[in-house]
């Protein structure tokens, strides 16, 4: 028995990091609003190395159209603007030699309609993560020895009802986002 609650503890670990990691990829995905999270993801070659931006630069919105990027570095400039272009978030970097700046353009309509798009595959990814979770703790728990048919049952349900539940929560966070994409 405690072997079956062992599972389900980390099955329940598993689709909690699923659920963290779909909402940290929405908040990537730029809604209109200027946000230093839509350069998370950005790696910049730093003496060699790759680095992300936030740890080469500090990175601000003094309003919601603009974002500040200013370097430790001022020979930074130029390696930067090169990762936010490489990058392809759809963003125009420009510098006054002291700072990058980037203005946020108002999303256009198929601009919207393709991110509401990329929302829903982050969210779908999500949900495939938790399936997998269920069919390896389902696997699991159909192995192990000296448990009822019934008690391995009962813990297969609980692992179908968590799995419900963090797939509605994601559900929740893809509307949200896509209500926040969509409001012009």
């Amino acid at each position: 028995m405690e072997e079956i609650e062992l599972y389900l503890e980390e099955a329940q670990e598993s689709m909690t990091k699923a659920l963290t990691h779909v909402g940290h990829e929405l908040t990537k995905i730029r809604a209109g609003k200027a946000s230093p999270s839509m350069l998370d993801g950005i790696q910049v070659a730093y003496y060699g190395a790759t680095s992300p931006l936030n740890q080469v630069a500090s990175v601000t919105t003094p309003d919601a159209r603009t974002i500040f990027i200013k370097p430790w570095e001022r020979g930074m400039i130029v390696e930067i603007e090169r990762s936010i272009m490489n990058a392809n978030l759809g963003l125009n970097p420009q510098n006054d030699g002291q700072q990058v700046i980037i203005n946020v353009p108002m999303l256009t309509e198929e601009r919207r309609k393709q991110l509401v798009k990329q929302v829903s595959q982050e969210c779908e990814a999500g949900k495939v993560s938790l399936r997998s979770v269920r069919k390896e703790t389902n696997e699991m728990l159909k192995k192990i020895k000296g448990v009822s048919e019934d008690d391995v049952k009962n813990a297969e349900e609980k692992v179908q009802k968590m799995t419900d539940d963090f797939s509605s929560k994601i559900d929740a966070l893809m509307k949200k986002k896509e209500a926040e994409i969509m409001t012009v």
